[in-house]
């Protein structure tokens, strides 16, 4: 006699990737199903966050590198000076002096002397730019948060831990350049 059905266990659902492995299971026997699906996974989730951030840069009438100089110069306190984000952004200084042009123009950004050096200019961050670049910030972030919130304050502690874990031992097997931009 079966037990009733208040005292079975909820089975997780199933997603994608679980059919993905049991298709590839029996094409390659060595295949460790744990691995496979948790690296799948990974890629699966990253993909999609991508196209989330990607839409909500169309949402806000923001290109990529847009995005990325505002994300910058705000992480720097919403105040740099170019030679710091041609550093940060891994450009050329004349790269940066363009997308500060068309930024500047949108009025995202304002050029400055330094009340220092006054040979020296500053990038501030203006209102528009801040409001712009959060709003982008916002969508992703409510996205990374529905995600996350099917897992507890602990479980979502645990998993950022072993995801170090892995960061770890990846950035120390090769070169971590790439594992920065």
């Amino acid at each position: 006699m079966a037990p009733p059905e208040e005292q079975q266990e909820p089975r997780t659902p199933r997603d994608w990737t679980d059919e993905h492995v049991a298709r590839w299971q029996p094409v390659l026997p060595g295949l460790d199903p744990v691995v496979e699906g948790a690296v799948t996974r990974m890629k699966k989730l990253s993909v999609h966050l991508r196209r989330v951030r990607e839409q909500s840069l169309v949402d806000f009438d923001l290109e990529r590198h847009e995005f990325d100089t505002l994300h910058k110069l705000a992480g720097r306190g919403g105040s740099a000076a170019p030679s710091e984000l041609a550093q940060d952004l891994d450009l050329a200084p004349a790269s940066v002096s363009g997308r500060l042009d068309a930024l500047e123009k949108r009025g995202f950004v304002r050029r400055t002397q330094s009340t220092t050096d006054r040979r020296r200019v500053v990038v501030e961050l203006t209102a528009s730019g801040r409001e712009t670049w959060l709003g982008a910030m916002d969508v992703l972030g409510h996205e990374e948060y529905r995600l996350l919130g099917v897992l507890s304050t602990e479980e979502r502690g645990l998993l950022n831990d072993m995801l170090r874990r892995v960061m770890v031992e990846a950035e120390a097997g090769g070169p971590t350049q790439s594992w920065h931009a």
